[in-house]
C-alpha cells in the first residue's frame, strides 16, 4: 500500500543509487506542521587533499534531510505512514522516540544536538564538512518549536534498498527484502512530550528470526 513516505524514500533511492543505513522522520507536537524525513546513506566520496598530486581522502556521503509538507491532525496519522513504510521496506522494527524539550534549563548538550539533527540541521561538522544535505526551509522554526515543546522521531533500518540485505535473518521477508502490505501492527498513543520526565522509547517489532531458539 503506497504511502507518501514510502514514495519519497523510494524516489530518493532511485535518485541516489546508494544503500541506506537508516531512515528517520521527526515531528513537533503541533498539528499540520511540516515533518522532516532524513535518509542516512552508506557510501563514500573521494576528496582530493590538494590541487596538485594524487592524494585523496574518503568522506562519508552526507545524510539527506527533506521537509515533508502534508496534512496531519494527530500523531497517529504520521505513525501509520511510518509503520507501513518500515514494514514494506523490510525493517526489523520501527523505533519511536518521544523527546523532552531541549531548550529547558538543565538540558544536556547531546539533547540539543539530537534535536537539531532530527530536523536536518547539523550541530557539528566533520573535517569542516556538514553531515547533512538539507532541503528544510522551515528547519529553524521546527527546531525552535521542538526546543520548547519536545518532538517525536521514528527510525527504522530498511532491508530493501538498505545495506542490511546481506545480513538480514528474517523469515517474514520476501526474496527481495520487502514485505507485502498491509502492516499488521496498530499505532500506540503518544504522551505529551512537554510533560515527560525522561525520554520515552517504544519499539514496534516486525521481524522473526529464521534461527531456532535453543
Amino acid at each position: 500500500m503506497a504511502t507518501k513516505l514510502l514514495d519519497l524514500v523510494e524516489s530518493q533511492l532511485i535518485a541516489n543509487r546508494l544503500p541506506l543505513v537508516a531512515v528517520s522522520l521527526a515531528a513537533v507536537p503541533h498539528a499540520n506542521t511540516p515533518t522532516v524525513l532524513t535518509l542516512h546513506w552508506h557510501g563514500f566520496v573521494e576528496v582530493k587533499l590538494a590541487e596538485e598530486g594524487d592524494a585523496v581522502a574518503y568522506q562519508s556521503v552526507p545524510s539527506s534531510a527533506l521537509q515533508v509538507n502534508m496534512r496531519w491532525d494527530q500523531f497517529d496519522d504520521i505513525e501509520f505512514d511510518a509503520l507501513e513504510t518500515a514494514w514494506e521496506l523490510g525493517a526489523w522494527n520501527l523505533e519511536r522516540l518521544e523527546a523532552k524539550p531541549f531548550g529547558r534549563v538543565g538540558a544536556l548538550t547531546y539533547e540539543t544536538n539530537m534535536g537539531m539533527t532530527a530536523f536536518g540541521i547539523s550541530a557539528i561538522d566533520i573535517d569542516g564538512e556538514a553531515t547533512f544535505v538539507a532541503d528544510v526551509p522551515e528547519g529553524s522554526d521546527l527546531i525552535d518549536a521542538a526546543s520548547r515543546a519536545g518532538y517525536i522521531q521514528w527510525t527504522f533500518r530498511p532491508v530493501r534498498g538498505g545495506m542490511w540485505s546481506e545480513v538480514a535473518d528474517d523469515e517474514t521477508l520476501e526474496p527481495g527484502g520487502y514485505r507485502n502490505p498491509t502492516c499488521p501492527l496498530t499505532t500506540q498513543p503518544v504522551l505529551e512530550t512537554y510533560r515527560l520526565r525522561t525520554p520515552r522509547r517504544l519499539v514496534y517489532p516486525f521481524g522473526r528470526s529464521r534461527k531456532l531458539v535453543q
